[in-house]
């Protein structure tokens, strides 16, 4: 399979300064110390090669300053500008980290852009206003200066006007929104990166994020997912449906918390979410591997977010209030304005459990949805969730 453009991998390999990469028996897949496994697969069928990754040192990991092998002829008549498509805590945090590469990266532009859905912060003050003032995201990303090369822009069109690679992090049940607006606004050579957990569920069925991007844009699309940097996978949709399915586990998770029931009954919560991940999976595409469900993108972020994430954390809250009080509430109240991505997922999943008469055998991800919606209570996840359906 043909690999991504050369400005694609030399901008993600060098996302990361290498000292956070800490296996050097991994390929050095610098973006971000949250993303352990990766799929580099541009729809429909192109991956990122191997060959493609820059030489480690075994002992100092030490990453080239340059991966580009443009030459400056060519540096300088087609630098590639980036934008990112997001502005909240994941989508600052690699905005800072994209910014801090493109100006050790000859062939790419020192500016990176960043769209921002426009709030009014408390002071009165435009969110946007106060980024661009401070270099700083203070709502969602307080206390850490992006980069004075990241200039934020609540204007959409303007955001990715003139960019070469667009890298998506928005919520999920956003994109098909912002890929509308973009529907003839964007050249047919820009690259996108998708490092979105998430899928719309239509009625032909499920449809992963970066085929909709591919889809709706007419351009090629990445994907990057996992718990932290190491070794490429070359399943894109097993990768992309355990970063979306394991927010739903996570609920489960915390309402495990929230009704205080121990350790040892979480663990088995998350084992049957494992389960159900990866059955789930196989039954959409047949082609998703069993290995990749023991990749960190797999097994490895289920535990994580599990144990950590915003997910378990108000789905904790919902189980002590009983249920009496609404994910909507408990979100606006915790997260000041980020987005739980489980409980949209929880119902996206049972639409494509019930469409397709698949609700028996996944009775975790059934009663996830039924709590959530109030229809039952939140210790129906235990026995609700021990009945084991032949899958």
């Amino acid at each position: 399979m043909a690999s991504p453009p050369r400005r694609v991998s030399s901008l993600l390999y060098s996302l990361l300064p290498s000292s956070l990469a800490p296996n050097p028996l991994f390929h050095a897949l610098p973006i971000y110390p949250l993303l352990l496994s990766s799929v580099f697969s541009p729809s429909p069928s192109r991956s990122l090669s191997s060959s493609m990754a820059p030489e480690l040192q075994q002992d100092g990991e030490t990453l080239p300053q340059n991966n580009n092998t443009y030459t400056r002829d060519h540096e300088a008549l087609h630098k590639t500008k980036v934008t990112v498509v997001g502005s909240g805590n994941w989508g600052s945090v690699a905005a800072k980290l994209i910014a801090s590469n493109t100006l050790r990266l000859s062939s790419f532009h020192d500016e990176v852009r960043m769209w921002v859905f426009e709030e009014t912060l408390p002071s009165g003050e435009k969110l946007t206003d106060a980024i661009n003032r401070n270099n700083e995201n203070v709502k969602y990303l307080p206390g850490i200066k992006l980069g004075k090369n990241v200039v934020a822009d609540p204007d959409l069109d303007n955001a990715v006007n003139g960019a070469n690679m667009l890298v998506f992090v928005t919520p999920h049940q956003f994109m098909e929104g912002i890929c509308k607006r973009l529907v003839g606004k964007i050249k047919g050579d820009v690259e996108a990166i998708s490092l979105i957990k998430g899928m719309e569920v239509k009625m032909e069925g499920p449809c992963m994020i970066s085929t909709l991007i591919s889809e709706q844009l007419g351009i090629n699309c990445c994907v990057l997912m996992g718990a932290n940097i190491a070794n490429e996978v070359q399943d894109v949709e097993g990768v992309e449906l355990c970063g979306t399915l394991k927010n739903v586990v996570a609920i489960a998770a915390g309402f495990v918390d929230g009704l205080e029931m121990g350790n040892n009954t979480k663990a088995a919560i998350m084992r049957i979410g494992l389960r159900e991940m990866k059955a789930f999976s196989k039954m959409l595409f047949s082609s998703v591997k069993d290995s990749t469900f023991f990749e960190s993108c797999g097994v490895a972020d289920l535990i994580t977010t599990c144990l950590g994430g915003r997910n378990r954390k108000v789905a904790e809250a919902f189980a002590r209030s009983g249920g009496k009080r609404s994910f909507d509430e408990l979100e606006a109240e915790m997260l000041q304005g980020q987005k739980l991505q489980g409980v949209s997922t929880a119902k996206e999943v049972y639409e494509v459990l019930s469409h397709r008469g698949w609700l028996e055998f996944f009775p975790l991800f059934a009663t996830v949805h039924e709590i959530c919606i109030g229809s039952l209570p939140p210790s129906a996840i235990v026995e609700h969730s021990e009945r084991k359906p032949e899958l």
